[in-house]
């Protein structure tokens, strides 16, 4: 596959995010070279106008300098809800990098999500934003099935970088999402990842849109006895198993003297210590009292997806 590469003017690169976070999101490129079979972010193909696949095209965006950065002091940016800030292209074009140096000294708060150690390559310039905040996802310690999934860096790699990270002061987020089931162990990962992050978060596997198929093709190829598993899951819309992955992990986070956080608690008070698990399963689906935690401020809930 030959990666299909433009480059493309836009009138600018932050905009209002409707997430629960607020503040603003921007994304320096549009499409994703890491082709992960799963990507939520395809149902931005149609807004391109692109006739290739999601994962073999990326528009490389060239915006207006940001004028008056310091407008944005206080406001949180997520870089990048629907694309990767640090994909390979990045080391040759410095959309990324020219967006951080572009926000520098105003007193924004960034948030970075990546599968990338590219982003090794800017700490100290993500180090002088006020309570930066970066993420990786990882799924799974099998770089195996980590390279059928993706085509991004390996596993270690990217705990590397979140070392690097962590130690140099700046919040981490491991990020073990999506949550195969039956494939992806959550408690394994926890254990790798618990001394050098913050926060770990957890969310399930949500197959929907083309990849769908693709994902459940898959599995019947690799693992064909998770096959019942899976159609009860996704065919028979049963919730069972993210129940029950819910109390293994509560009391597996209970053992390791972990924080465990559901999204629908409404616990109004700072995190304690370091790292929190917070579930994100299905959100009110599990635990139906989530819109309780609307009534609070300073939830975990909130505080966990902006870390």
């Amino acid at each position: 596959m030959e990666l299909v590469i433009k480059d493309i003017k836009t009138k600018g690169v932050l905009t209002k995010s409707n997430l629960p976070i607020g503040g603003y999101s921007a994304n320096p490129y549009t499409g994703c070279a890491h082709n992960c079979r799963y990507c939520y972010a395809s149902f931005m193909k149609r807004f391109t106008n692109h006739s290739e696949p999601w994962g073999e095209f990326v528009d490389i965006k060239h915006w207006p300098e940001i004028k008056h950065p310091e407008k944005y002091a206080g406001q949180k940016i997520f870089i990048s809800s629907v694309t990767d800030p640090y994909q390979p292209l990045e080391e040759k074009h410095f959309r990324t990098r020219t967006l951080l140096e572009q926000l520098q000294g105003s007193g924004a708060e960034i948030s970075i999500a990546t599968k990338s150690d590219l982003i090794l390559r800017d700490l100290d310039l993500i180090k002088s934003f006020p309570n930066a905040r970066v993420s990786w996802s990882i799924n799974t310690l099998d770089d195996e099935f980590r390279a059928d999934m993706d085509e991004a860096v390996s596993i270690e790699r990217r705990l590397a970088a979140m070392k690097v990270f962590h130690d140099a002061g700046i919040r981490t987020t491991c990020f073990i999402s999506p949550i195969f089931p039956g494939i992806t162990d959550v408690a394994a990962i926890i254990r790798r990842a618990k001394e050098q992050c913050n926060l770990i978060w957890l969310e399930n596997l949500n197959l929907r849109g083309s990849y769908k198929t693709v994902i459940l093709d898959y599995v019947k190829e690799k693992y064909p006895k998770l096959i019942p598993l899976y159609q009860d899951i996704y065919q028979k819309n049963d919730r069972s198993y993210w129940a029950s992955l819910d109390e293994e992990i509560k009391k597996f986070t209970r053992d390791e003297g972990l924080l465990y956080v559901r999204n629908d608690d409404s616990i109004c008070r700072p995190f304690e210590e370091p790292p929190v698990v917070v579930n994100y399963f299905f959100h009110e689906e599990i635990i139906p009292s989530a819109k309780k935690k609307k009534n609070c401020e300073s939830s975990y809930a909130d505080r966990a997806f902006i870390l």
